[in-house]
């Protein structure tokens, strides 16, 4: 009898994490519309290098920003601080300072968020701005 209830506990378990998984497919998520990476391309030292990374949440619960970090001081990610509704759009203002900075960058950009597809199951969704600065002496 102990057996059937060990059984019959386990399978209840198995049942409330599939459950719980499905529920979380249909939570917030994240679609950006040109992609996750933003090559600036050459750009000349000295004026800072904006792009703005455009989404929309695809999910069905609202999408909540919570923190966004970058790799480096040189690299200032801006975010929305109110809930992206579902089917609507926001943007991620991203600028890299060029200043003193000449040569080729890649940098990251971290997102914590509540959405679901934060990036293939890691703990926040990461973005990528990458390219080359050009000394303002260069020709």
């Amino acid at each position: 009898m102990n057996m059937k209830k060990l059984f019959f506990t386990l399978f209840v378990l198995a049942i409330g994490v599939v459950a719980v998984n499905a529920q979380d497919k249909n939570g917030p998520q994240f679609k950006f519309s040109d992609g996750v990476t933003h090559d600036f391309g050459t750009i000349p030292e000295g004026p800072q290098a904006e792009y703005y990374f455009e989404f929309t949440n695809v999910g069905s619960e609202p999408l909540l920003i919570q923190n966004a970090t970058a790799s480096c001081g040189c690299t200032t990610p801006e975010v929305p601080r109110q809930p992206i509704l579902p089917g609507k759009t926001g943007k991620i203002k991203v600028v890299y300072n060029t200043q003193g900075r000449v040569g080729p960058f890649n940098k990251e950009i971290y997102i914590q968020s509540n959405a679901v597809n934060n990036g293939e199951g890691k703990e926040r969704y990461e973005l990528y701005i990458k390219g080359t600065v050009k000394s303002a002496t260069e020709k």
